[in-house]
């Protein structure tokens, strides 16, 4: 268990339901790997086992042992948990890191992600949205899209939710655990697993469900059983914990969201680097260059860092996420959490949180129910304080403006947790050299918002 800060450890009441854990400095564990990015990027998402280690014999045996496997960012991360979760956790760890380097799982994700994912997404050029921000002299920056939305299921998520259904099959678990908020990882998952023949539980707030019914009936469709829970996003994810915790010897966890105990965070990022990869082959072909400016709503982290990974080390390469201000910063009813957080342990993990002056967790709110987390990812939280990315937000109205703008000028509908990012860009443009390339992530598509933002139009 990791003991770097003393907190109290009760899984169903602290860990669960948001824990307060002073801020304190650490040497920074953050590693470098040349091996794998040729470079020494900080290794956020990717791993390196050391050659001795022979980790399928440890997956037989089911003894965990330690591999140089950056379990924190600075002080951010962590494992968070009791002892009785430790070893699954690190069974987990053990498979994820044997099958980055197993030929035959590397092969078979690869023809997933190209056949059932529909891979790679297209980097769009907004001419529309270009011609908007021009200014009156006919300059402006370019504004290209990452299509995400066009993945097997309308998001970023499939990503993940694929490569972990297969590690849970070569697991030899026959059932999958999840929780989800807009339905996107929920979906995702629903059908990950029914294309594997496994079963699946989706835990899922009752607030958002009524929301995004069209989400709750496709996973019924896919054959998921879809348990509410009263409350949102963090309700359901905390019951989701419960629920795989209680039956750890058959049941896989599979977060969407970059946040949790270590390995989650950075099996996510790996799985969601795809984005960032492509992006940079993408403009190299396009512009023959590296873009100027990438942008990506923040929720949890998922699409952003699944963006951003692939250029950490590009330091003239600008890194911008964009988180829900809800009703504005001061109403106190916002998802700010990079903005407006503080540091603290929450679902096994210390990032920055929502919490009040006790620190108890303060449910956030957004008008896109994907952004409702009051924790983020420790590598976004790990970004902020070394000040290589910038986190800003946009309330409420300004994405739903966002929404309707990218659906009127280019015909293309945004998630409203994407139109997040589009938003910034009414602030961005304006200070920005002519032919500046700004990538934003569309990080999923938004039919299932179509209704909300028309209610909200009307109001």
């Amino acid at each position: 268990m990791d003991t770097t800060c003393s907190i109290h450890t009760t899984f169903l009441n602290r860990q669960l339901h948001g824990g307060l854990c002073p801020a304190t400095k650490h040497t920074s564990l953050i590693t470098t790997d040349k091996r794998r990015t040729g470079s020494g990027r900080p290794v956020l998402c990717s791993l390196v086992t050391p050659k001795t280690m022979n980790t399928r014999t440890l997956i037989e045996r089911k003894v965990p042992r330690e591999v140089s496997m950056p379990a924190k960012f600075g002080m951010f991360g962590g494992n968070f948990v009791p002892e009785t979760l430790i070893t699954s956790l690190k069974k987990l760890e053990a498979e994820f890191i044997y099958a980055l380097q197993d030929t035959e799982f590397q092969e078979e994700l690869a023809t997933a992600l190209r056949d059932y994912v529909g891979r790679e997404t297209p980097l769009y050029f907004a001419q529309g949205l270009t011609n908007y921000y021009k200014n009156k002299d006919g300059e402006g920056a370019e504004i290209y899209l990452k299509r995400e939305d066009l993945n097997h299921c309308g998001a970023h998520k499939m990503n993940n939710a694929v490569a972990q259904t297969m590690i849970a099959k070569r697991m030899g678990l026959k059932s999958v655990v999840a929780a989800t908020g807009a339905g996107q990882h929920g979906v995702a998952t629903a059908a990950a697993c029914a294309k594997l023949s496994l079963s699946c539980t989706v835990f899922m707030g009752s607030d958002d469900m009524e929301k995004q019914s069209s989400n709750v009936l496709l996973m019924n469709l896919f054959g998921a059983q879809v348990k509410p829970v009263e409350g949102g996003f963090k309700e359901a994810s905390s019951e989701a914990i419960r629920e795989w915790a209680s039956n750890l010897e058959t049941s896989y966890y599979l977060t969407g969201t970059a946040v949790g105990p270590h390995p989650c965070p950075s099996m996510v990022c790996e799985f969601q680097s795809v984005i960032g990869k492509e992006t940079r082959r993408q403009a190299m072909e396009k512009w023959g260059g590296k873009p100027d400016v990438l942008i990506a709503c923040i929720g949890s982290g998922s699409n952003a860092m699944g963006l951003f990974h692939e250029f950490i080390e590009d330091e003239d390469v600008r890194l911008i996420g964009v988180e829900a201000a809800g009703f504005g910063l001061d109403s106190g009813k916002h998802a700010a959490t990079l903005s407006e957080g503080e540091v603290g342990v929450y679902h096994g993990a210390m990032s920055y949180l929502l919490e009040d002056e006790e620190g108890q967790i303060i449910r956030p709110h957004s008008i896109a129910v994907g952004l409702e987390y009051p924790g983020v990812s420790p590598q976004l939280s790990f970004l902020k304080d070394t000040e290589r990315a910038e986190f800003y937000s946009a309330t409420d109205k300004e994405a739903v403006d966002a929404y309707l703008r990218l659906c009127r000028l280019e015909g293309i509908i945004p998630s409203l947790e994407a139109a997040h990012a589009l938003a910034f860009l009414d602030k961005l443009c304006p200070n920005l050299p002519n032919a500046t390339k700004i990538i934003v992530n569309c990080s999923g598509r938004g039919d299932k918002d179509a209704g909300m933002v028309l209610d909200h139009k009307l109001t």
